[in-house]
């Protein structure tokens, strides 16, 4: 049985028994799993979606280091309480359909959330929530008001009003673009109302970018 594949590839902090176990029933996978050694100093947040880390390797890893889903797979004669912050745990046996079921759902809800999130300096964007925030303060904003300060953020140099007019809010070519003025003003005064920061649109003869780009 071969499974449908998704392009994961999830790291193994695991004994050499355990990854011979899982390699003989792979291809009831939708991942791909790539052993690590415990000692390797290359990161392995940037390479995988999610790491296995086995009970008895535990100790022997520095967690704080990793921000990528971390799965745990509990040996049947450990029976104290994991205190760690782990995803998922699993106690052994496995059900290998439930197991690959779980680290595909668990690596896309991690994809989702992160392309969710921007960082702009002080605030964060959150695209899903459809909110700004900065420290507890949090501030709803509309999904057209979302995809402009993605847009500034992403952008190298300052989006003239033309460009806004036509490739956020979509507009027709002859509307005046003093709407979208409007629209700004009206942003750059919520923002300001809720975190107190005349700056964080800019607005030059070039047109508009956020304080966080240097121009």
């Amino acid at each position: 049985m071969h499974t449908e594949s998704y392009n994961v590839n999830i790291a193994c902090f695991c004994s050499k028994n355990f990854i011979k176990s899982l390699e003989e029933v792979k291809s009831f996978f939708s991942f791909k799993i790539i052993p690590i050694e415990i000692n390797s100093k290359n990161s392995i947040n940037e390479k995988y979606n999610a790491v296995i880390i086995e009970s008895d390797l535990e100790k022997k890893i520095s967690l704080d280091n990793i921000s990528i889903p971390k799965i745990f797979i509990q040996n049947n004669n450990q029976k104290k309480m994991i205190k760690n912050p782990f995803d998922i745990v699993f106690k052994l046996p496995l059900s290998v359909v439930q197991f690959n079921q779980a680290i595909i759902d668990l690596c896309k809800k991690h994809e989702f959330d992160k392309n969710s999130l921007i960082k702009i300096k002080d605030y964060i964007l959150d695209k899903n929530e459809r909110t700004l925030k900065k420290g507890n303060k949090i501030l709803k904003i509309t999904e057209k008001e979302i995809y402009f300060i993605d847009s500034l953020n992403s952008s190298e140099k300052p989006l003239s009003k033309s460009y806004i007019l036509k490739n956020i809010w979509a507009y027709s070519s002859d509307a005046d673009t003093h709407t979208i003025e409007t629209h700004i003003y009206r942003l750059r005064q919520k923002i300001k109302d809720s975190f107190g920061d005349n700056n964080f649109i800019k607005n030059t003869t070039d047109g508009y970018s956020l304080w966080k780009k240097e121009i």
